[in-house]
């Protein structure tokens, strides 16, 4: 079923595709409202969910909470754990993956998803 494009679904993918920062839904329903001031957080919610389901957007949960990311091409994410901060990392040749094996396990695997932790490179340079 075809689910038509609302004004408040464009302009939440807008809004997290204007960013590389990985924001939280509150992030989006904060700047949504400057456009349409009456629009409830659940709609954020809703349309998100949508536009996740639709593969648009891509979801990162930590457990703690979701941040979202319009980038959708294979990509990984690093996550600074001194700032919170969520960095795109191009995957080129960084992780090697041998499918083989984890079908020789009983695995067939759809999708991998990496997130690095550490400590980021502008955490790393105020420790000097």
């Amino acid at each position: 079923m075809q689910r038509r494009n609302t004004n408040q679904r464009r302009l939440i993918y807008e809004v997290l595709k204007s960013t590389d920062i990985h924001p939280t839904a509150d992030w989006i329903y904060e700047q949504v409202r400057k456009e349409i001031p009456n629009i409830s957080l659940g709609t954020v919610y809703r349309n998100l969910k949508v536009l996740k389901e639709e593969g648009k957007i891509i979801e990162l949960n930590d457990g703690k909470q979701s941040r979202f990311d319009a980038r959708t091409d294979k990509h990984f994410h690093f996550k600074c754990a001194q700032c919170g901060g969520i960095f795109d990392i191009d995957s080129d040749g960084l992780i090697s993956v041998n499918k083989d094996k984890l079908l020789d396990l009983g695995f067939s695997v759809d999708d991998l998803d990496v997130i690095f932790t550490g400590i980021c490179f502008k955490c790393r340079g105020r420790e000097n």
